[in-house]
């Protein structure tokens, strides 16, 4: 047995080494998210200051604590949170080289007429963005633009449409949730005391 192992081994050779792994650390390793720069311009204003955030990845509406609302064709997502903020979310454009950034217009409905709120430049690595306060009882208009590097013409605008509920009406639904759930405690405690009387005092002594 030990010939056919010896003769095998003189016409193949030993067998190749293993190949070297790659370190745990460097397989395990993924890029990160880069970060979102924007800039705010309010109303009347040529100028901004530039700042950046971190783009809330994973982020889901949830029904409880938050109301979603799309553009048409669903490329940009306003969600109306509780609290009064507003995250605002896209969908990546149709790729093309020259994506410089986003511009974000803002307006909103007053009693006669319309009246614009601060835009916000965006660059392409921005993916949402979060309105940290919106009006109560107010209908915002919200409209997303690519923009390109010319000659490419910049595509038409994604626009949502949403309507904040207003903080004093959260209140009220929060007050009179609690006030209900206390009503029904007291109305339980009732007819268990009211049937404990009747059981107890109401009925006729029993004869001796």
């Amino acid at each position: 047995r030990l010939l056919p192992a010896l003769l095998a081994l003189l016409c193949f050779g030993p067998p190749p080494p293993p190949a070297p792994r790659a370190p745990l650390a460097e397989a395990a390793a993924e890029p990160e998210e880069p970060w979102c720069p924007y800039k705010v311009r309010a109303e009347g204003s040529a100028s901004g200051r530039l700042c950046f955030r971190r783009p809330a990845l994973g982020f889901q509406c949830a029904a409880r604590a938050c109301r979603a609302h799309r553009s048409p064709g669903g490329a940009l997502v306003a969600n109306v949170l509780r609290n009064g903020s507003v995250l605002l979310q896209w969908a990546l454009p149709r790729p093309g080289a020259g994506l410089r950034g986003f511009a974000l217009n803002c307006s909103w409905d007053g009693t006669y007429t319309r009246f614009p709120c601060d835009s916000v430049e965006l660059g392409a690595a921005c993916r949402d963005y979060l309105l940290p306060e919106a009006h109560g009882s107010v209908r915002y208009r919200l409209c997303l633009q690519p923009r390109y590097a010319p000659p490419r013409p910049a595509p038409p605008a994604h626009c949502v449409e949403f309507r904040v509920e207003p903080a004093a009406m959260r209140d009220i639904v929060v007050a009179m949730t609690a006030v209900g759930g206390s009503i029904c405690v007291m109305l339980v405690f009732i007819c268990l005391l009211v049937a404990y009387i009747t059981e107890n005092l109401m009925s006729p002594a029993a004869p001796r």
